[in-house]
């Protein structure tokens, strides 16, 4: 789907709409810092994950440890969640502390480099599912709409035929893409502080290979490695895909505002507490580009107020269950690759 499907309502005035929601949020006290929220939530976090690899040491050789594979996958994810936080100045108020905490959960507790996930991440803010601006929709393994499929060649040519079917497959190969992502990202020069996630990046993989193969025999540590690293992957992409994948996607220079920009290209997804905690309050991904540096906490206090002022608008706002996000992110990767299944 593409801003040519969609009926776009016209703002009020230059950039007043936002401000208008803006001033109601401040209002709310919705951005002002939570330290106490995020010193338990590092602490619980920490405890947990290292509470995995003790178990993990204590076991030793034993068929159980595919439990602990799939509970460290979990663990990851929920690091990679508060890298996401300390990337949006959510956590901590100035840089220095920010980058230190963010490399130390990003590099080196999960191997996936906080400098590059950082800039990537910045312009998939700045542009949301913009087909020239989005890293997050490159053609680089899956087409995201049918002029990408048109013009595809090589591996997203051959996936992108059928590419809903082999979405959730593919994620398991997500999280060796992260860890690879960050090893290009500092062998190459421009990384800001590269010498020091290099660094990072090695002790991790040093520490976590060695851990593996120290303590369990080679078959089940690369048993081990392979359940672990697929789940986080798959855990990774099932947090990501439900936000912006089937929304409409842009191109050129789109006329719109800076709050229908992020509210029509995201998606909520509906949910409990067990949601909130288990996407990292990114199921409020409205919510989330609208305020990019909101504590995740304050987003579901956010959502209504953010909803009911769209519904003044007139500003479309799409809201679902998590099942029914990935049918529609489905649904539109299939739509996506047609051109490609009508040539073979």
């Amino acid at each position: 789907m593409t801003t040519d499907n969609l009926v776009l309502p016209a703002a009020a005035g230059p950039g007043s709409d936002f401000a208008r929601l803006s001033r109601r949020i401040t209002d709310a006290g919705l951005l002002a810092r939570r330290p106490g929220y995020y010193t338990a939530r590092v602490a619980v976090v920490t405890t947990l994950f290292a509470g995995g690899w003790v178990a993990f040491a204590l076991l030793g050789d034993s068929w159980w440890q595919l439990t602990v594979a799939a509970f460290q996958a979990f663990m990851f994810g929920q690091i990679a969640l508060l890298s996401h936080d300390l990337a949006h100045r959510q956590v901590l108020r100035t840089r220095r502390p920010t980058e230190t905490a963010g490399l130390l959960a990003g590099n080196l507790g999960v191997g996936m480099s906080y400098g590059w996930w950082m800039d990537k991440h910045t312009r998939h803010h700045a542009n949301p599912n913009h087909e020239e601006l989005d890293p997050d929709v490159d053609p680089d393994i899956l087409v995201w709409s049918q002029d990408q499929a048109r013009a595809s060649r090589g591996v997203p040519r051959f996936i992108g035929r059928h590419q809903a079917f082999l979405f959730f497959p593919l994620l398991t190969l997500e999280g060796l893409n992260l860890h690879w992502s960050g090893i290009r990202a500092v062998a190459r020069p421009g990384l800001r502080r590269r010498g020091l996630e290099a660094t990072l990046l090695a002790l991790h993989f040093a520490t976590y290979l060695t851990a593996l193969f120290v303590v369990l025999p080679p078959g089940l540590a690369l048993l081990f490695f392979a359940v672990h690293q697929g789940l986080w992957g798959v855990y990774m992409g099932s947090i990501f895909a439900p936000n912006h994948k089937g929304m409409p996607t842009l191109t050129g220079r789109p006329q719109l505002d800076f709050l229908r920009k992020q509210v029509l290209t995201s998606r909520n997804v509906r949910g409990s507490a067990i949601v909130d905690v288990a996407l990292g309050g990114l199921n409020y991904q409205i919510e989330h580009h609208l305020f990019p540096s909101m504590p995740s906490v304050h987003l579901r206090r956010a959502q209504p107020i953010v909803q009911s002022y769209c519904a003044e608008l007139g500003i479309p706002y799409l809201q679902t269950s998590l099942v029914e996000s990935y049918r529609q992110a489905l649904a539109h990767l299939h739509e996506a690759g047609a051109p490609l299944r009508k040539r073979s």
